[in-house]
């Protein structure tokens, strides 16, 4: 319904309690059943409304009361997905580092420091080392797009796909072993294998 008053000053400030919290209350169960469908996880369902909840109760005074299921269905499904593109970096990489990695991060709760180290590592890559492996695996671009993209022959993107994902390898995050049986394991996993969707091509006349 609309206000009264029109002036400046016609919206309140942040809902005091009752009408925020009485959808919260009456929305939660369906929206965490969404979000569960969205990503699998309870826990994670949980945490997507949760962060979806804080945003739009800081817009909940824009937001019109006919639309507040839209918006928050809308709001819930865009950051689901902000939150898978955050993680695939560390997900599509993780099979390309040291077996001791995944052994040191099983869990929901150690998901987040493996995610950080991925991060770190990948900051520390030179920037176009960096460029071309964000490309590859986070925006799932294929080696000829990256190479349009960059201005850069399809070999030059082979090599710093190579080489960039040494260097994860081969970041102290990831190249530290545990504390167990006292042996450093310098190369007891496979190489590095190929990528999943489309191994590399041998390009003619191509250094290595």
């Amino acid at each position: 319904m609309p206000h009264e008053n029109s002036g400046p000053h016609e919206n309140p400030g942040p809902p005091e309690g009752g009408d925020f919290a009485a959808y919260t209350t009456a929305a939660w169960p369906r929206l965490v059943r969404t979000a569960h469908m969205l990503t699998g996880d309870f826990h994670e369902a949980e945490d997507l409304v949760q962060t979806t909840l804080a945003k739009v109760y800081a817009r909940w005074r824009r937001i019109p009361r006919d639309d507040v299921d839209f918006y928050v269905r809308r709001s819930l499904v865009n950051n689901n997905i902000s939150r898978v593109r955050k993680r695939r970096v560390a997900h599509l990489l993780t099979p390309f580092l040291p077996e001791r990695v995944h052994e040191r991060h099983a869990g929901h709760a150690d998901s987040i420091a493996q995610r950080a180290a991925v991060t770190q590592a990948l900051a520390e890559l030179s920037a176009r080392q960096r460029s071309v492996l964000v490309l590859r695996f986070w925006e799932d671009l294929s080696e000829n797009e990256i190479a349009q993209l960059l201005g850069c022959s399809l070999g030059t993107v082979k090599t710093h796909v190579r080489r960039g994902l040494q260097a994860l390898r081969a970041h102290p995050s990831f190249a530290a072993a545990p504390h167990g049986d006292g042996a450093r394991d310098t190369h007891t996993s496979a190489p590095s294998p190929p990528f999943a969707q489309a191994p590399p091509s041998p390009v003619p006349g191509a250094r290595p």
